[in-house]
């Protein structure tokens, strides 16, 4: 394969594995990683108003040699015009709904630090609120993005290339197909 471009947009169910995708391409060719999840989420859980997250977005993608992560509506446009390359990770629903699970529990039992101090909370894990639980709002956002990315892709203008994969070892065999950095 040849290599991807130089600004990727990378987009996906919650617990797809857009984040560890992410990492391990821009370690692989060198791009800053951009998570649009750190952006967003202020301490405290607190939403970043919509004019400054798409200005704190606009700021990250400056230049190129950028992997973004995330599918935020409010920013996908600016993702989206700015991107040479679309990795869509579109992995079946009981596969995100475990590795969100473990991912979840992961995070709950070892009180990691997500994004400026925040953490998963205990109580949200039995919550049927998508907008309280990660693990209904991936739930209920499977298909809505399976819908949002097969249009987009299908939409996509010739200058953007359009990259679904479906299971892990798509995944794997995409990573390994890169030219050495």
């Amino acid at each position: 394969m040849t290599a991807p471009g130089r600004c990727i947009s990378v987009v996906g169910c919650s617990g797809a594995g857009k984040t560890t995708l992410s990492r391990r391409l821009a370690q692989q060719l060198g791009y800053r990683h951009v998570e649009l999840d750190a952006l967003f989420h202020q301490p405290g859980w607190q939403p970043l108003p919509i004019e400054q997250f798409q200005q704190a977005t606009r700021d990250a993608l400056q230049g190129d040699g950028w992997i973004a992560e995330g599918n935020y509506s409010a920013v996908r446009p600016l993702v989206r015009e700015r991107s040479d390359m679309v990795i869509w990770l579109d992995l079946p629903r009981h596969k995100v709904m475990r590795q969100v699970i473990w991912r979840t529990l992961r995070r709950l039992a070892c009180r990691e630090e997500l994004w400026n101090g925040n953490r998963e909370r205990w109580s949200n894990l039995f919550r049927l609120d998508p907008h309280q639980s990660i693990l209904a709002w991936s739930w209920t956002r499977h298909p809505v993005y399976r819908q949002r990315y097969a249009e987009e892709m299908r939409n996509a203008p010739p200058s953007c290339r359009y990259l679904r994969l479906q299971s892990s070892q798509a995944i794997d065999a995409f990573l390994a197909s890169l030219p050495p950095r």
